[in-house]
Order: C-alpha cells, then sequence, then structure tokens
C-alpha cells in the first residue's frame, strides 16, 4: 500500500491562513464586547444616596478588603450593586440557531468533499 503524501500547501496560502484566523479570533473574542453584548452589568438595582459600607450591606471584613483595593464606599457602590441582566431576545436566539445549524452544514459539506478528494486520491489508482 503506497504511502499517502497530502497537497503541499505554499508559503503565502499558509500566511494566509493565520491572519484569517487571528482575524476570525480576535472578532470572536472583541465583537461581543464592542457591540455591548458581553461584560459586566451596566446597571445598578437600586442607587443608594450617599452610600456607606453598612448601606451597601459589607461588613467590616469586606469593608476593609474593598479598601485595601483602593475602593472607597463611593467608588464600590456600582460595583457592588450591579446586577446581571438575563434577559435575551427570542431573534438573537434564532439567529444563533441558524448560524449554528449553517456553520454545520457547511463543514460537513467541506468535509465530505475532502473526504472524497482523499480516498480518490489514495484508491482510485488501483
Amino acid at each position: 500500500m503506497a504511502h499517502y503524501t497530502p497537497p503541499v500547501q505554499g508559503k503565502m496560502g499558509q500566511l494566509i491562513d493565520v491572519i484569517v484566523l487571528v482575524v476570525l479570533t480576535v472578532g470572536a473574542l472583541f465583537v461581543p464586547l464592542w457591540m455591548g453584548l458581553a461584560g459586566s452589568s451596566k446597571t445598578v438595582a437600586t442607587p443608594v444616596e450617599n452610600p456607606t459600607w453598612e448601606t451597601l450591606g459589607q461588613n467590616p471584613v469586606q469593608a476593609a478588603q474593598y479598601e485595601a483595593l483602593g475602593y472607597d464606599p463611593a467608588g464600590a457602590h456600582d460595583l457592588i450593586l450591579a446586577r446581571f441582566d438575563y434577559s435575551f431576545s427570542v431573534s438573537a436566539v434564532l439567529i444563533m440557531v441558524v448560524v449554528i445549524v449553517v456553520y454545520y452544514a457547511l463543514m460537513l459539506k467541506f468535509s465530505e468533499s475532502e473526504y472524497r478528494d482523499v480516498i480518490a486520491e489514495k484508491f482510485d489508482s488501483k
């Protein structure tokens, strides 16, 4: 049985592959942040006027830790009282489902054609 030798990719093709992968990785990491879809909460449940550690519900140990990090009650106010927003839109979920299904279908199609190419290259010469 002959040893399979895959086709050789040129240096320019490798460079383009690397650039595309880096762009896709950076996009996957930063686009949600730029669109405001990820990150910490941006709303405070109920703002407190003239906050103190006690009105923020912090005990002396917690207050000492916040102070060790450089926070005062006014500076830690938004950090302590911020709540995550768990709401979502049905349209965003449906779009994500469509994107995943299309991606899966494309990967199956490309994999099938590449698999057929390898099988043809390996066994059609006999």
